[in-house]
């Protein structure tokens, strides 16, 4: 036991030494455009209310989309759906779900992006009409385009500390623009939860998105990897809290360092309340991005049933996104 741990240990040390550049990894060298971009969009609402520091937080099922580790954190039964009412009229939708047998959890997700309805224009209809309106080319078609990835996940605990887990997905991007559809392109997420074993520290590593290049005509282009090194623990908490311990009380603290394969590397950190585990703030914020920054949101939590809501933040130009999630556990 103690030789796993010790090989366990190496292997946080190795990722956290990438994270400082200690090493580096081809995969992740800075490429100007990445496809799918829907696939960043992070549908949980306690998550991003936390300023997506969650690598080391997610449990049951939100590990689909975070950490695949952390669906062995579910009881027995986990599942969630959340909306998010995105910029541009768009919106994004999610439903997850996390079964645990013994030493090991299952999941099964699924996501959808809806780009919403856009009018079809043609040069050949510029002009002005028989009644003497100009006509800015509507040929008076619509289009719907919109994206779909479902997945399941898999999750072992190996030891009382480390737990590794994996996610396969397969994603569908609909542009409505004749063969540009594409089909079927597998992509995984892999991902480690290490319970530190000194009072309530957790880290975990993840990798999201991994697959192959996607094709649209005669050009290809990498889906948006994103590697996470995250941390967190309990200042205050009912047990191994770091400050104090409190049965009403429990304060968490979250970091996380995010290396996307488009981006400099970026960072989330998060704060989160709550009392009598039923009610929850939540607050965070997000460095080195072009436009978000400010997080926060609040949660209920009654006799398994939870509602989350967050609210980011897009700066000057762009609306603020606003998400909503509601969980059940057994």
């Amino acid at each position: 036991m103690k030789s796993i741990n010790k090989h366990i240990s190496w292997v946080i040390i190795f990722l956290l030494g990438y994270n400082f550049n200690i090493v580096s990894l081809k995969a992740f060298e800075k490429i100007g455009v990445t496809s799918f971009q829907f696939l960043k969009v992070m549908p949980d609402a306690r998550a991003t209310a936390l300023g997506e520091a969650y690598s080391s937080v997610a449990s049951g099922a939100e590990g689909l989309y975070w950490n695949p580790a952390a669906l062995i954190t579910t009881e027995k039964f986990s599942l969630n759906f959340s909306r998010v009412n995105y910029i541009f009229d768009t919106a994004h939708n999610g439903v997850a779900g996390a079964y645990r047998w013994r030493q090991f959890a299952f999941g099964v997700v699924l996501l959808n992006a809806d780009y919403g309805t856009i009018a079809v224009t043609d040069v050949a209809h510029l002009g002005y009409r028989d009644d003497g309106t100009y006509n800015p080319g509507l040929t008076g078609e619509s289009i719907h385009p919109g994206a779909l990835v479902v997945g399941c996940g898999l999750a072992q605990r190996l030891t009382d500390k480390f737990t590794y887990g994996l996610t396969m997905k397969y994603a569908t991007e609909n542009m409505a623009l004749g063969d540009s559809t594409v089909m079927g392109i597998p992509l995984w997420d892999l991902g480690i939860l290490y319970e530190t074993g000194f009072r309530s520290i957790r880290l975990a590593a993840t990798m999201r998105n991994f697959g192959p290049p996607v094709k649209y005509f005669d050009y290809a282009y990498p889906l948006p990897q994103t590697m996470n090194i995250g941390i967190s623990a309990n200042l205050w908490g009912p047990a191994a809290a770091i400050l104090g311990v409190s049965s009403y009380h429990r304060l968490l603290v979250a970091f996380d360092l995010i290396q996307p394969r488009d981006y400099d590397q970026q960072y989330g950190i998060g704060v989160e309340y709550t009392f009598r585990n039923v009610v929850a703030l939540r607050g965070g914020y997000k460095l080195n991005y072009d436009c978000e920054g400010l997080t926060f949101g609040a949660g209920l939590c009654l006799k398994g049933v939870s509602v989350d809501y967050s609210f980011n933040d897009y700066g000057e130009y762009l609306d603020s996104v606003h998400r909503f999630t509601i969980g059940f556990t057994r």
